[in-house]
């Protein structure tokens, strides 16, 4: 009698299957609103963290458990020369400006977001980089960034990569997606505060990337004007490299 034929639809799985799964895509605007529902949710994360670390120290301060910070020279110099009444009310501010203080109040948020950020550019890296050949150097690895990169999470290249040859690169994005939709009522300079925050995870993506193909350093993101942004990365180039740069 003849052996009928397996009807049955399971068939075995390669491990190449296995280890390069099929891509799964999503809207591209699923980012977008990815992006302002995660920093919405770690500026309400990173406030409550703040509070619960002050409630604590000042717990510690009252049970005598930490010493009581002295004031420094700096500070006592700063109260002997307080303006008096007669003195002009835009003074008590104008020591520091506005910007710093409220670049300390989101750095939490800040560093949250470039956390998640490195994380991504992890993973991402182990993805695109999985069936490349290594990179000879550290202008082929910004190129990788600029190009496959940017293709993958903005569908378009960096608009301009420009570099000294000794670990500064600036990579300008005339339409930079994270910021693009990124406005405020109370105008210029809110928006500008505003869209730097949302610049920070895509920063942290690329400072992942780079850590991740053993390079470390630092990316800020610079905006003069939305939707207009600018990376400066600063890496610490191997000796290699260091002796061929001009």
């Amino acid at each position: 009698m003849a052996s009928r034929a397996s009807t049955s639809s399971i068939a075995p799985i390669s491990l190449a299957t296995l280890s390069d799964p099929p891509i799964k895509l999503v809207d591209g605007v699923a980012f977008d609103y990815f992006l302002i529902e995660m920093t919405s949710t770690l500026r309400e994360s990173a406030a409550f963290a703040t509070a619960r670390t002050k409630r604590i120290e000042n717990e510690m301060l009252e049970a005598g458990l930490i010493p009581t910070q002295a004031p420094t020279q700096a500070s006592s110099k700063k109260a002997s020369t307080a303006p008096g009444p007669r003195d002009s009310t835009t003074s008590l501010t104008s020591n520091r400006p506005k910007s710093a203080l409220v670049d300390e109040e989101d750095e939490p948020l800040r560093s949250r977001l470039e956390n998640i950020g490195m994380h991504v550019g992890s993973c991402f890296a182990e993805r695109l980089c999985a069936h490349r050949q290594p990179f000879d150097d550290t202008l082929e690895v910004m190129k990788f960034i600029c190009k496959d990169v940017w293709v993958a999470l903005f569908d378009k290249q960096v608009d301009n990569l420009r570099t000294n040859r000794r670990g500064m690169f600036q990579l300008s994005d005339a339409m930079f997606k994270p910021i693009l939709r990124v406005s405020s009522y109370l105008g210029r300079p809110e928006t500008i505060r505003k869209a730097r925050l949302y610049a920070t995870l895509p920063a942290g993506i690329v400072r992942g990337i780079l850590s991740t193909m053993g390079y470390s350093g630092t990316v800020v993101p610079e905006i003069t004007a939305v939707p207009q942004c600018t990376l400066k990365v600063n890496i610490k180039l191997p000796k290699s490299e260091m002796s061929g740069a001009v």
